[in-house]
């Protein structure tokens, strides 16, 4: 019998950067080692760090390489976003039969695709969706003209509607599809899962706090994308208090994104010599830089609530370290930090600086909760998830076999 194959369309794969496209790289090496047959399409014509067993195929168009993170920070123009999604089409249009098809968010609306590209397959489809589109757009700084609002969002729904499966990574965002008009029923629950590479450096040693010459400082980071769905106004308010109160505290903000230049501007003009600016570090050396902070801090806008979840904190985790989340209380990512973190109010500069001058107070206090982040991440990695997303794949390929309706949906617990 041949393998059952799997195809996943995504605008980035690595070495591109982009969220998706590492999730997409996880997913699709360990799936082929369960004996899949997987390919990626993918845009741009660079070369590709393939996993073994897996086939990438390019459109041979554009440079994403370039291109920012996926979620919150879109630096393509609507324009070159649509002119992806065609490529990826008419690329994915011309392979081989495969058994099933996923559509991600990048490009946004990729969705409204997914079930054509599974027609011409004979393939069951999966939508998955890292962030919701259009809904997400107006967070981001991008106003459209109702009518035309109004117009995407009902294709958007429709073409969901007729996906075999929508793969949500929060419940949140499930609870966000549903109410715009997806069958709760296709809905499945999957988190994202933290970047295979991270994982606990001991403070003593590490060569990143070495190379920052950061010494016994206790140290606080921002590591990821800077993007218009991440407030920084609170962060820089709480580290101009801490500047007056606690100089010896350091604070890293690393990372790219539409607001990096406002932040830099921002630290430049107060005076923040206890604020240090670094570029987003290379994947191999994520565990040393997210090891390199004794806590660890991600924002999120409270409107993005159930359109995006942020990835930040399963990083802090499985890097070992607390985390403090400035975000909506209905974000899965609250949940992720029970007994390893704390949520505070998107705009709460004064409680931030109190809670980081309490954990640079009390080493005993981040040492354990450091412990119990680790067992929160290491509850839910990237084999788990793909054994799950196999399971599945699987069940919609056996079902449309036998000519029978789709699966019910289902929920896959973060931990």
């Amino acid at each position: 019998m041949d393998s059952p194959s799997i195809l996943f369309i995504n605008r980035v794969f690595p070495p591109d950067k982009g969220a998706t496209g590492r999730c997409v790289s996880d997913l699709a090496e360990r799936m082929a080692a369960m004996g899949w047959r997987v390919t990626v399409v993918a845009d741009g014509s660079g070369p590709s760090a393939t996993p073994p067993g897996v086939t990438v195929c390019r459109t041979g168009w554009g440079c994403s390489s370039k291109a920012g993170e996926n979620s919150g920070d879109l630096r393509l123009t609507a324009r070159g976003y649509l002119a992806a999604a065609v490529r990826l089409m008419q690329r994915a249009l011309h392979l081989p039969r495969h058994d099933v098809v996923v559509t991600m968010t990048d490009p946004p609306l990729l969705a409204c695709a997914g079930p054509l590209i599974a027609a011409r397959h004979g393939a069951a489809s999966i939508h998955w969706s890292q962030d919701v589109f259009p809904a997400l757009l107006p967070v981001l700084g991008i106003r459209l003209p109702g009518p035309l609002m109004r117009t995407i969002e009902r294709a958007n729904v429709q073409a969901l509607r007729r996906q075999d499966a929508v793969v949500a990574i929060g419940r949140c965002m499930a609870g966000c599809l549903a109410a715009a008009g997806v069958p709760a029923e296709r809905i499945t629950v999957l988190p994202n899962w933290p970047d295979p590479r991270i994982r606990p450096v001991p403070r003593a040693g590490n060569p990143f706090r070495q190379k920052l010459g950061l010494g016994d400082r206790f140290t606080v980071a921002y590591s990821g994308n800077m993007g218009l769905a991440h407030p920084m106004d609170a962060v820089l308010d709480a580290a101009t208090l801490l500047a007056r109160s606690d100089p010896a505290i350091a604070i890293l903000l690393i990372g790219e994104g539409r607001r990096r230049a406002t932040v830099a501007d921002a630290v430049e003009r107060r005076g923040l010599t206890n604020v240090r600016l670094l570029p987003l570090q290379p994947p191999d050396q994520l565990a040393e830089s997210l090891s390199g902070a004794d806590l660890h801090l991600a924002t999120m806008d409270p409107r993005a609530e159930g359109l995006l979840v942020p990835s930040k904190v399963a990083g802090a985790l499985a890097a070992g370290r607390p985390c403090l989340f400035l975000g909506p209380a209905g974000s899965d990512a609250v949940a992720m930090l029970e007994g390893c973190g704390q949520r505070l109010a998107p705009d709460d500069a004064v409680g931030l600086a109190a809670a980081v001058r309490r954990y640079a107070g009390d080493p005993a206090l981040c040492a354990a909760q450091g412990r119990r982040a680790l067992s929160v991440a290491s509850a839910w990695d990237a084999t788990t998830a793909a054994r799950r997303f196999a399971a599945l794949a699987d069940g919609l390929r056996q079902t449309r076999l036998r000519g029978m309706s789709v699966l019910p949906g289902r929920s896959l617990p973060h931990a």
